[in-house]
């Protein structure tokens, strides 16, 4: 496990996934999420069972998520009623309070987002259930990349003006990077998916594959678990970050 020991304040902001990334994929909230996506692709849009998975696993590694693969194909279903099946009915109970990781985040002395492809329902119940809804200043969610007046009147029905926006795309970082005022060259960005973390490298993230223990191609670091990041990044608790980051938020304040 590599270790930060550069003696200047490189970062500004933590980015961090939430799925798998927050929570370990131990939770089985991942596994029930793809279950239901394969029900929702039969039993709301009538796709043959015999085809399905193998369906969802090329839609899933060409276009970041299933739902957009989806609708790149031509699939035109509601997102919200997608999110309420596929997300709605997750074991939501496995997720248990974690003082720890609530600890971590709460004196780290930098700004925190989250950045996630999920709905902004299932993002704000994973975050109470882990007991850490507090510890962020902003939430970047399915909705915050697809807002609804991106969508025009066509004949009675609503067609996107766009695809769905999600990682791994580029845009989808462009767009979190201008919503959340993000300096990309002074992030950190944590993330369980390797094509989301080879995305962030290329824009300019300094980035964190989270779920293994050693540093893989692409990746600037790895931890194993999130609760490894004190121990891989102790610079963050540094004094000099402590003093950056009071500094900062009076020149927010008077702006």
């Amino acid at each position: 496990m590599e270790t930060l020991n550069n003696s200047s304040s490189r970062y500004e902001c933590l980015l961090f996934d939430l799925d798998d990334t927050l929570y370990p994929l131990s939770s089985g909230l991942s596994k029930a999420c793809a279950n239901n996506i394969i029900e929702y692709m039969v039993q709301k849009l009538g796709i043959e069972e015999n085809r399905v998975v193998e369906l969802n696993q090329v839609l899933y590694k060409t276009y970041g998520t299933s739902m957009a693969g989806l609708k790149a194909i031509g699939y035109d279903f509601d997102n919200d009623d997608y999110h309420r099946y596929v997300h709605g009915r997750l074991p939501y109970k496995n997720l248990k309070p974690d003082p720890v990781l609530r600890n971590l985040l709460l004196s780290l002395p930098l700004r925190k987002v989250v950045f996630s492809n999920g709905d902004k329902v299932h993002v704000a119940k994973a975050l109470k259930r882990l007991g850490i809804e507090d510890c962020f200043e902003r939430i970047i969610s399915f909705e915050t990349l697809n807002p609804k007046s991106s969508e025009v009147s066509c004949g009675g029905s609503y067609l996107p003006t766009t695809p769905v926006i999600c990682k791994p795309a580029k845009i989808a970082f462009e767009k979190a990077f201008e919503i959340g005022q993000i300096d990309p060259h002074k992030t950190l960005f944590f993330d369980d998916s390797m094509r989301n973390i080879q995305t962030g490298t290329a824009m300019g993230l300094h980035t964190v594959l989270v779920g293994k223990p050693e540093k893989v191609k692409g990746a600037d670091y790895a931890l194993e678990n999130i609760h490894n990041i004190k121990e891989t990044f102790k610079e963050l608790w540094s004094e000099s970050y402590k003093k950056k980051s009071e500094s900062v938020n009076r020149t927010r304040k008077l702006c």
